[in-house]
């Protein structure tokens, strides 16, 4: 029977009828204990007096509530009331995977993006000892927010064989156990999605999903069952004895890779598919440009057919061949000890990037800060012996340091000055709290002496970072900025990652001695994040990229005797070492990007070139874009490029940063990297000779051109100063300065007599290029809100508000500096991908607000446990 609305099942009141099906009835109720809605599964009348249905249901209820995972259904509670039994799960509006699938086949993107959330919860589950056994795409369900989840565990059972501890009577030798057994010869299951094993009724594990799995991913792929027949019957016998057909028959464009893939996930035999379904997921993941934890190489591997089965006579053939080649080989020369490789293990399961990781002083307990699933950045715990995380009660927060007692250091609230460079409020926490006190506000870093009593801390301070030993103390300062200082064993000594360009995170590793004195102890770096002295202090380690933003590990000693610890493919982050040499870091997949809204068109094109386009500037008709490319594909140096917004293929103009486009389009200003300092070059956009702009002592950071194209400005500062505007000519002489040392600015008025600077508390101010003249407050621009560029006079601005809440929108707005009238231009919303990585990024609009491009990042981390690194 049905319930009706009104209903009172306990704490809950029935709402309305969701739905049906063959193990229940599913209801929208409302929980009057929390005022939330959840959903209410009810077996129905007919099966209630059903013992074998009733014991599955409650098997249901219980395999779920073991789980915690974000693509398995959350289970809030399991009762009877009367007759009535009946399990409260979270409330989901969306729609099933097959309702999303229809009869058409997904884009492969989809497919495997789809495909790897859902191996993802049946990692998870399979690690409980759980394993589903009805797999399909009734039973995988896609929110409105795009999140998979993987609902009705009715057939599952515990199988035992992930489970560390003993069964019950098995004499502690780690048997099989089993919630309620399913007797051999019993079919459960839903025909099409059957594993052959399942079909003949033969004891099940983990092994059988993985094999549901690759008959749902074949359909998204295909738009048709992998295995079907005019009858049940047929089905089974297809699944027994045939092989879905070839996908060059269907979807030719699909890649080898992924099609090796889902044929070893439909292997007949059992032991022919992917040991596990963690395997399963590290191959998907490496398709879909997630992180993962192994070699190109091993990845290659876990997909490869399996072995043809060699005969007896043919091994027996093989071993004397081996035999005979090991014993020349002996005796022709004597072989090296075999080389151990390093073990990792995987803490982290969820899609997002991974920001600051550190140890407890256990070394089993792991705090790391992370934007997972399009959420604002938090902190959690993690521990090695489980695959679960934490959340804990400090969001939009860091983990920057954890002492000696376990108190945590961490920083809230960041505030970006630019690209990296974001400090923010520097506060004191424990786990146990859950409450935070603050200490100092503009910190970008912190580490803590080693008694725990005060700490070391990278400040913002005057525009000017500076390294404070404790706080209070400034040892140094610089115009770039600093990171990651860590405080040596015996308290002694600072080792820090020293940024020369502002925001920007190449660097080097630097070390404060005991004299006092700074010296530089690596090589240069184009990309450098973590840092962390070694167990015996001999050695302070780091990530480092020569090249491109691939980051391995590197060590060094206060001398700079410099070596290479570890690269694999992709990125990795230092987060801490413990006293065993146990070592923590995340390892990162990113790319960065753009989209744009071309004149005209009513939907935004990803123009993105490589893996790492960063948006420069936008020509005034809107039609062009100067983009650099920061990543593998820029190469040393970086690299200049224009594109079209139309998706024609970009114009590689030459190496370097861009920085700026004439308002004719024919010429670019482009930083070059190397030798230092930092200086400019011109470069041509068509017919023309690159030549320099600058060469002094001045450290160029950034630049732009002039409205009249004659000059440009550019932000920069000499040795042991603080940056600053200066104006220069571009057929040469000598710059001058703008703005006084520590206040810079670049967006000119269409005039070119004034730039727009930022003074005290964030005021913007007009200040005449010439120096003739007193700086004008700008008293209608809030310090909150960032200024994109004047319209087609000196009075009217479009200025971009922080993100609307809970959704990241950024609104553009019209601002009428004389008299503050504000006119909507429009709204911008970020990639859903983007969301933890920051959101929209940089914005540039045209005068008219028509044409746009969004900057956006997207970054996979996974953090692990390395043991064996020498």
């Amino acid at each position: 029977m049905s319930l009706p609305g009104g209903t009172r099942l306990g704490a809950y009141e029935i709402i309305e009828k969701l739905g049906s099906g063959g193990q229940g009835e599913v209801y929208r109720a409302r929980d009057a204990k929390l005022n939330r809605e959840v959903a209410i599964k009810v077996l129905p009348e007919a099966l209630a007096k059903d013992p074998a249905a009733l014991a599955r249901f409650e098997k249901e209820a219980h395999a779920i509530a073991a789980l915690s995972h974000p693509n398995i259904l959350a289970i809030h509670d399991f009762a009877r009331d009367g007759e009535v039994a009946y399990a409260v799960t979270e409330l989901l509006e969306g729609e099933t995977l097959r309702a999303r699938m229809g009869d058409h086949a997904m884009p492969v993107r989809k497919a495997v993006d789809f495909g790897v959330h859902i191996v993802r919860g049946i990692a998870a589950a399979h690690e409980r000892g759980i394993v589903h056994r009805d797999l399909k795409p009734e039973n995988i369900f896609i929110t409105r927010d795009g999140v998979v989840k993987i609902l009705d565990f009715g057939l599952a059972k515990a199988t035992g064989l992930f489970s560390s501890g003993a069964a019950a009577g098995d004499g502690g030798q780690g048997g099989e156990t089993r919630i309620a057994d399913t007797a051999v010869g019993t079919v459960l299951g839903t025909v099409g999605y059957m594993s052959p094993e399942q079909v003949r009724g033969l004891p099940l594990d983990h092994r059988t999903d993985i094999f549901s799995f690759g008959a749902i991913l074949y359909e998204m792929l295909a738009g048709r069952r992998a295995f079907r027949g005019d009858s049940q019957v047929e089905t089974m016998n297809a699944i027994l004895k045939e092989d879905p057909p070839e996908f060059a028959e269907i979807n030719p464009n699909l890649p080898g890779a992924l099609d090796r893939i889902i044929r070893r996930c439909l292997e007949k035999l059992p032991s022919d598919r992917f040991h596990s379904a963690h395997d399963l997921a590290i191959s998907l993941e490496a398709l879909s440009g997630a992180s993962n934890n192994t070699s190109v190489q091993a990845a290659a591997a876990a997909i490869a057919p399996p072995r043809r089965k060699i005969s007896p006579a043919m091994a027996a053939v093989a071993v004397l061949a081996v035999g005979a080649a090991a014993f020349l080989a002996g005796r022709m020369l004597a072989a090296p000890a075999p080389i151990k490789a390093p073990e990792f293990f995987r803490l982290t399961y969820r899609r997002g990037p991974i920001w600051y990781s550190r140890m407890m002083p256990d070394a089993a307990t792991f705090v790391y800060s992370a934007a997972w699933d399009g959420n604002p950045i938090q902190i959690y715990t993690a521990r090695g012996d489980s695959p679960d995380s934490a959340p804990l009660p400090f969001v939009r927060s860091d983990i920057v340091a954890i002492s000696s007692k376990g108190e945590l250091a961490i920083i809230s609230n960041r505030r970006g000055i630019t690209g990296f460079a974001r400090p923010g409020t520097l506060a004191r926490a424990t786990l146990s709290a859950g409450a935070s006190r603050d200490v100092l506000d503009r910190v970008q870093d912190a580490d803590w002496l080693p008694d725990g009593s005060n700490l070391v801390v990278t400040h913002y301070v005057d525009n000017k970072f500076k390294l404070e030993f404790p706080i209070g103390n400034v040892v140094y300062e610089t115009a770039g900025w600093i990171t990651d200082p860590r405080v040596s064993r015996d308290g002694k000594s600072v080792a820090f990652l020293d940024h020369p360009i502002l925001g920007d995170d190449r660097g080097h590793a630097a070390i404060l001695d005991p004299s006092g004195k700074v010296r530089k102890i690596s090589g240069d770096c184009e990309s450098t994040q973590g840092l962390a002295w070694s167990p015996s202090g001999e050695e302070i380690w780091f990530s480092c990229s020569s090249k491109g933003l691939s980051r391995g590990l590197q060590a060094t000693t206060p001398d700079g005797r410099e070596r290479t610890v570890m690269r694999v493919p992709g990125s990795v982050q230092l987060g801490d070492i413990a006293a065993d040499g146990t070592v923590l870091l995340a390892h990162d997949s990113g790319r960065r990007g753009v989209v744009a809204m071309a004149r005209g068109e009513t939907r935004e094109r990803d123009i993105s070139w490589l893996d790492w386009t960063q948006p420069i500037a936008l020509s005034e008709d809107g039609t062009t874009l100067l983009i650099t490319e920061e990543g593998e594909g820029g190469g040393a140096g970086y690299a200049v490029y224009l594109r079209k917004l139309d998706g024609s293929p970009a114009v590689r103009l030459g190496s370097g940063e861009a920085m700026s486009i004439s308002a004719d389009g024919k010429w670019v200003i482009s930083q070059t990297l190397n030798p230092s300092p930092a200086q400019l070059m011109l470069l041509p956009t068509g017919v023309g000779t690159a030549r320099p702009l600058t060469n002094d002592a001045i450290t160029h950071e950034v630049a732009r051109f002039l409205p009249d194209g004659k000059r440009f400005i550019f932000n920069g500062f000499e040795p042991g100063k603080r940056s600053r505007t200066w104006v220069q000519s571009v057929e040469g002489g000598a710059p001058t300065p703008v703005t006084p040392e520590g206040v810079t600015g670049l967006l000119a008025t269409p005039d070119g007599t004034r730039i727009v600077v930022r003074g005290a508390e964030g005021v913007r101010m007009l200040v005449p290029i010439d120096g003739n003249g007193a700086p004008e407050t700008m008293k209608f621009i809030e310090p909150i809100e960032g200024v994109l560029r004047f319209t087609t006079d000196d009075h009217t601005m479009l200025v971009r508000r922080p993100p609307a809440p809970g959704t990241g929108v950024v609104d553009i707005v019209k601002v009428d500096l004389r008299t503050g009238a504000r006119t909507p231009v429009r709204s911008i919303a970020p990639l859903r991908e983007a969301l933890g990585n920051g959101g929209v990024g940089q914005i540039l609009i045209t005068a008219d607000g028509a044409v746009y491009v969004q900057g956006y990042g997207v970054t996979q981390s996974d953090l692990f446990l390395v043991k064996g690194l020498k």
